[in-house]
């Protein structure tokens, strides 16, 4: 049987990876010991640990650690209780070190050009030819943690719908996911912070991340010849004897592989439990259906919107999160928004999830009270703001990220927490 043969089709199951840091647990600055971890888990140095369902990973840096669920799953719900029962676990282990996990996209004071450690065993010489190229010691390369999701697709045609309903959505994605505002002990004044170095942190080959938002190609032979041929093309002066392969180096906020027959979304900061993830993306997931499905105007007209329009909407959502106020009139009708001519980031989502309900009624059933909270109180970046009250003083945000660690403990979100704390 050929690869692409056994490859999944459209929604059929989903892959999903929270990366979440290692600190110290009485002073909750970085502790750069990912692989001792795992080594203490397998009995030997080693990049994963596979538990049942859930896997660990290491990163590229040494206090960031992933967990990914093994398989593709199509249950979002039992994976939820998975994640929190592996987090469960780990924090167990990590005990025995001193330490704990700790949620969020960005570490609130970690200092990167002092404290990063990268990765040093398998896969070090990628790892140090990128460090050579990129400089990979600032914030956008050792102090951000993600959520992926990958969604499957089965030939040329599935690809198409999958990846032209992603660009679509992508630019709005953050306005929901958004957990990265504080860094150096400070307000950046972006409310997606992670993304705003994401977008610059490979300025030395602009290739590889583009304008993150992807082209505008919906088939193989397009992709190759448009993103990954170029990508060869760009890194050959920088990787003269061929380390770093195109297909690694594509950083967009979607990107395609092939080779497993997986598109995956990368621009969604991590949260403060897996509930909360997983929430977000099963809202996500939806979305995309809809969109794949034509629920709002003809694939022929998704495939239209340029990459710069969309990115514009991107960057601007990325600085003002869920605030952000949408005026290209062109993007809101193509979610059925004919009659207005601006609406918030956060509005736009709230439309789209009445949307999902009638056309999928139980669908976010099980999310419901998270993705309300959302919509209520705001992206994690606001109830962090929230919470500091404009206080960033050392040891303001070391209660507040203290209590992220308890809400990612106890696999509740941030509001719940402060609610039983005071």
């Amino acid at each position: 049987m050929k690869a692409e043969e056994s490859h999944l089709h459209l929604f059929q199951a989903y892959g999903i990876e929270l990366e979440y840091m290692i600190v110290d647990v009485e002073t909750l600055d970085v502790k750069p010991i990912a692989d001792e971890v795992l080594k203490s888990l397998a009995g030997e140095i080693t990049s994963d640990v596979t538990f049942g369902n859930v896997t660990w990973s290491n990163e590229l840096a040494l206090h960031v650690i992933e967990l990914k669920c093994t398989a593709p799953t199509g249950d979002l719900i039992q994976l939820a209780e998975d994640f929190m029962d592996a987090v469960q676990q780990m924090n167990r282990v990590l005990a025995e070190f001193k330490a704990q996990l700790m949620p969020t996209a960005a570490h609130p004071w970690m200092d990167p050009e002092t404290e990063t450690v990268r990765w040093p065993h398998d896969n070090a010489e990628i790892y140090a030819t990128y460090d050579r190229i990129f400089d990979c010691k600032g914030h956008g390369w050792s102090n951000l943690q993600s959520m992926h999701i990958n969604l499957p697709f089965h030939g040329d045609e599935e690809f198409a719908k999958l990846h032209a309903a992603i660009r679509m959505l992508l630019p709005i994605m953050p306005a929901l996911s958004a957990s990265s505002a504080i860094l150096d002990g400070e307000d950046t004044g972006y409310w997606d912070k992670r993304l705003d170095y994401y977008r610059k942190n490979q300025k030395a080959v602009p290739i590889l991340t583009g304008q993150v938002i992807p082209e505008a190609v919906f088939s193989k032979v397009d992709y190759y010849s448009q993103i990954f041929d170029q990508i060869a093309h760009d890194i050959k002066p920088h990787d003269t004897e061929g380390i770093l392969e195109p297909i690694w180096l594509n950083s967009r906020g979607a990107i395609a592989r092939f080779d497993r027959g997986a598109i995956e979304i990368r621009v969604l900061d991590v949260q403060e439990c897996p509930e909360a993830d997983l929430a977000i993306a099963s809202l996500i997931i939806h979305a995309l259906k809809l969109l794949v499905e034509e629920y709002f105007i003809p694939l022929e007209e998704q495939k239209k919107f340029k990459t710069e329009s969309l990115a514009a909407i991107f960057k601007q959502v990325i600085k003002y999160g869920e605030h952000t106020v949408v005026d290209n009139p062109a993007y809101l009708k193509a979610f059925g928004l004919n009659a207005v001519d601006e609406m918030s980031a956060v509005e736009i989502w709230h439309f789209i999830s009445r949307k999902i309900e009638r056309k999928y009624p139980k669908a976010l059933d099980h999310w419901k009270d998270e993705i309300n909270l959302i919509f209520d109180e705001g992206s994690l970046s606001t109830r962090i703001l929230n919470a500091l009250e404009a206080n960033m003083e050392h040891d303001n945000l070391k209660m507040v990220y203290s209590e992220l660690c308890d809400c990612l403990e106890n696999n509740q979100m941030l509001k719940e927490c402060l609610e039983e704390a005071f």
